[in-house]
């Protein structure tokens, strides 16, 4: 299993009084390397997934805005951690996508190994929200994936993204075999959507909880 504990998604458990928003958000900008600082200190989020799972359009649903983060028709453009303060409670820290065959070598080694630092080292880093694709099993690149989140052995929430694009009757069954193929329980994952807003508030919260649970540890 790749956490340590399980977040609690809103919809299982969460205190409606205790909703929160990720609408005060800050662009903080983007780093090339692993070893950037961040002031003042908070816990950091890391989101990641493959270059075409459609992250940049979860952000922006999830701090409703229509173009904090930039998306794109063609996969692999984000090539630096996007940092992002939030509530000046967290920082959610946007991962370059893995997987994307059309970058050069040297250029897929740089991003592998920026990915690879920022899990490893820095010590802030506090949950991982971790997009894969509901149409999709998952790939080699994102067990490879899984295989680096449980060495670090952070908190980690899977969030499907199109579930738009799934029928209602087949939703199950898809999340069932991603989480069966990644090892994690059905309680740490989300279904989400960009373009009808399912699972956004689910994963707002969830997120504050990866950091509350991470302080009480």
């Amino acid at each position: 299993m790749y956490s340590r504990r399980s977040p609690t998604p809103a919809g299982h458990g969460t205190d409606p009084s205790k909703e929160r928003s990720l609408k005060r958000v800050t662009f903080i900008g983007s780093f090339p390397a692993a070893d950037f600082r961040l002031s003042p200190a908070l816990p950091e989020i890391a989101l990641l997934g493959r270059s075409n799972v459609g992250k940049s359009s979860l952000i922006n649903a999830l701090v409703e805005r229509k173009a904090l983060a930039r998306t794109s028709k063609q996969p692999g453009k984000t090539r630096d951690c996007n940092v992002y303060r939030v509530d000046d409670r967290l920082y959610l820290v946007d991962l370059p996508g893995y997987g994307y065959a059309r970058l050069s070598h040297g250029e897929r080694r740089r991003l592998t190994s920026l990915m690879n630092s920022v899990l490893a080292e820095r010590r802030s880093l506090e949950g991982a929200v971790w997009l894969l694709d509901i149409r999709r099993d998952p790939s080699e690149a994102d067990l490879a994936m899984g295989e680096r989140l449980a060495r670090r052995g952070i908190p980690v929430l899977v969030a499907t993204t199109k579930g738009d694009k799934v029928g209602w009757s087949k939703r199950k069954e898809r999340l069932r075999d991603i989480l069966q193929a990644v090892n994690l329980p059905s309680d740490q994952a989300v279904v989400t959507s960009a373009i009808t807003g399912e699972g956004i508030t689910d994963l707002q919260e969830a997120i504050f909880a990866l950091t509350e649970q991470e302080g009480k540890a």
